[in-house]
């Protein structure tokens, strides 16, 4: 078998991997939910990919992440379930549906009202899916009331930004950021006293709380929290590495170098920035 830019090669490739007696021990074994965590992961990649503004990472890390979209299609096949092909008229489907100021011209000219129609069309979506469900004897999984559509299963920090979204969306939000960094403050405040108590367990709480409401000051900054923090975690990076960098010039590792030693590196570092 060779490379090959068709996708047909991808999905036999994927179904040689599988193949209970000539495939891979190691694939053969998977499933839905021992997967799950691989496409998780490769999706970050890809972000990680245009973060870096590398493009041949980039093309990399996508062609990783479609392997899972056809090893999940895979495995669905094989129980009956659905096929790739099913998967790539459903997005088609989607898309057509999702866009008819494109495919069937209707009167969403501009970008709000192109949000608007989208946000009519998803909720249509699903009410049909919900019925369909029930019509299959399944049970409703969905969240029902304002948070509909807010999957459980986002990352905490997405999941706190899109529940937030939500519920401002029926005038339960503050107005502005300021209330929301007293709203910090006072968090912050609670978060004291558990500390002070030695109430370990209920100051994980109030971190929680902090943490929330750290999401909805980023919200009312109009900036993405899992944005700022990935460019923080990128400069912690690039300063610790100062301090390793300016340890290794006295002939030390973090390892045995003093606290006072490295912050003194650190502060410089900072100054660089």
């Amino acid at each position: 078998m060779k490379p090959s830019r068709d996708i047909s090669g991808l999905i036999e490739i994927m179904a040689a991997l599988r193949h209970p007696e000539t495939g891979c021990p190691w694939d053969v074994q998977q499933d839905f939910s021992t997967i799950k965590p691989y496409t998780i992961e490769e999706a970050y990649e890809v972000a990680d990919a245009i973060e870096r503004n590398d493009p041949d990472d980039l093309c990399d890390e996508l062609g990783d992440l479609l392997l899972q979209v056809v090893f999940h299609a895979r495995m669905a096949e094989e129980q009956g379930l659905f096929s790739f092909e099913d998967v790539v008229e459903a997005i088609t489907r989607k898309m057509i549906r999702r866009h008819p100021h494109v495919f069937e011209r209707s009167g969403a000219d501009t970008a709000d009202k192109v949000k608007t129609q989208w946000a009519v069309i998803k909720a249509e979506e699903k009410r049909e899916r919900a019925q369909r469900r029930i019509a299959r004897g399944l049970p409703e999984t969905e969240t029902q009331g304002q948070f509909t559509g807010v999957p459980r299963a986002l990352p905490a920090l997405m999941e706190a930004l899109k529940l937030q979204q939500a519920a401002s969306l029926v005038g339960f939000d503050w107005g502005a950021a300021g209330p929301v960094l007293d709203k910090i403050e006072e968090e912050i405040a609670e978060l004291r006293v558990e500390l002070d108590n030695g109430e370990t367990d209920k100051a994980a709480g109030e971190l929680g709380d902090v943490i929330f409401a750290l999401a909805n000051l980023a919200r009312h900054l109009k900036a993405d929290p899992e944005d700022a923090l990935r460019t923080t975690n990128t400069k912690f990076r690039r300063r610790f590495a100062h301090v390793e960098a300016g340890l290794a010039k006295l002939g030390k590792t973090p390892a045995d170098a003093t606290l006072a030693e490295m912050e003194a590196l650190w502060q410089a570092a900072k100054k660089d920035d």
